[in-house]
């Protein structure tokens, strides 16, 4: 049997999508990537956002024709959409034959085989606990990084956000399984693991009473063949001085910190249930440059939530100035359904939306082009990723750069290189995203 697997959204579903497919190998079945030649399609679908949704939604439309005029015999909707829409999925779209719910995902041999029988098949396990993984993960990021997800669900109740109802409350991962995770990846010839949750710095304090994320940092620190550790999704208001001191003082740990803080005016960021206030994180953030001072600060922005006024908006145009992010995407507010935010008055026109976003991306983009220039004859580590097509030349990282969402640096060279092998390189030029280097 043959089964094509589309993974949508963000890492974690990632995550959540390779266990699926170790799961599938060790029943036997092959992994095809051509849609014409599967006996079985998976979606593992996302919901976070509207344009997110869309995209799903999209998605399984394409594949119900090959569920109705090709070789498919079963189509198998599973994670935030199929969590978030459990009746509306069988009901709307008739091709699709089982659903999974986000924490039911064990389920998938089971469902396949009941509908091969001529059945339908619904799972939705509880929002409970962290689901008991039969077989190994297939990697599906080249093998030399991998995403390691430490905890699922989440406490917090930002007010433009549906995770928690789909996802559940936050529960943690317990340390002993992700450190034997990480030991089987990096055995497998992952080369660094980059931490991720719906929030990664509360990691622990259901399990242990106290915050653990730099405990487990130390401990996978210990692991030999691992070369870096990378941290995402640190809500700043958690973000505590022993995780501080993790990132600065274990050496495999990258001098990296992905730290959403959605917007810089303390009365938007009440109105969007956040724990922080401006003061708050300038602290934060002054207190991390201070310990590391070569650290690279990522962060995420919502441009145009409901009651923004231009003021507002100047103002965290003007933080951005100064601050000086290393890394920083921007996003307009989407209105979810069942969130409060969908309910609050003077909503922004879309125009206004996305012409907020644009001028922060603008801005941005000068943020970054002048911080890159000032890396040029800077010597750094880089990791890298591939070779350019008919060109002496590789893509690689640096420890500034996490997979997907930030840049990367070319480098010129006739030797022969490998995905995930480490070389020197000292940066000779600039773009707005990327650097160029030669090697040491």
């Amino acid at each position: 049997m043959k089964v094509l697997f589309i993974s949508l959204g963000c890492d974690k579903n990632l995550v959540d999508s390779e266990f699926m497919l170790g799961k599938l190998t060790k029943h036997q079945y092959e992994v095809t990537d051509d849609e014409t030649e599967a006996d079985v399609i998976v979606i593992n679908t996302c919901c976070f956002i509207h344009d997110a949704k869309e995209e799903s939604i999209q998605s399984i439309l394409e594949m119900a024709r090959y569920r109705t005029e090709g070789s498919c015999r079963a189509l198998i909707v599973c994670g935030c959409l199929a969590q978030r829409y459990q009746e509306e999925i069988l009901k709307e779209i008739p091709e699709v034959d089982a659903v999974l719910g986000t924490n039911s995902t064990e389920h998938i041999i089971e469902a396949i085989e009941k509908v091969l029988q001529g059945g339908t098949y619904q799972a939705y396990d509880p929002l409970e606990g962290i689901e008991q993984r039969e077989a190994r993960r297939s990697v599906s990021t080249g093998g030399h990084y991998a995403y390691l997800k430490i905890a699922e669900g989440c406490d917090k109740r930002c007010t433009y956000c549906i995770i928690p109802s789909i996802r559940g409350a936050y529960r943690s991962v317990p340390m002993e399984e992700l450190l034997n995770e990480a030991r089987e990846l990096v055995k497998g010839g992952v080369r660094e693991l980059i931490l991720v949750a719906q929030e990664t710095t509360v990691y622990g304090v259901d399990l242990y009473g106290k915050k653990s994320l730099h405990l487990l940092l130390h401990e996978l620190n210990q692991i030999p063949g691992l070369y870096w550790i990378r941290l995402m999704y640190c809500y700043p208001e958690e973000i505590y001085e022993e995780l501080i001191e993790a990132i600065r003082d274990n050496d495999k740990v990258c001098h990296y910190i992905d730290m959403p803080i959605q917007h810089i005016n303390s009365d938007i960021l009440k109105r969007m249930g956040r724990r922080t206030d401006r003061r708050m994180l300038e602290e934060k953030i002054s207190a991390l440059r201070e310990a590391i001072p070569d650290i690279a600060l990522r962060t995420t922005l919502i441009c145009g939530f409901p009651g923004e006024t231009k003021e507002q908006h100047e103002e965290l145009m003007q933080f951005v100035n100064d601050t000086e992010f290393d890394r920083l995407g921007a996003f307009t507010y989407s209105a979810e359904e069942h969130t409060p935010a969908a309910a609050f008055p003077d909503q922004i026109d879309e125009e206004v939306k996305e012409e907020w976003q644009a001028d922060v991306m603008e801005l941005q983009e000068e943020v970054i082009m002048d911080k890159n220039e000032d890396m040029v004859g800077r010597e750094l580590d880089v990791m890298i990723e591939g070779k350019v097509a008919d060109e002496n030349a590789y893509i690689g990282r640096s420890y500034r750069d996490a997979p997907d969402v930030d840049g990367y640096v070319f480098l010129n060279t006739d030797q022969e290189l490998m995905s995930g092998d480490f070389v020197r390189a000292r940066i000779t030029g600039a773009y707005e995203y990327d650097l160029i280097g030669e090697l040491v």
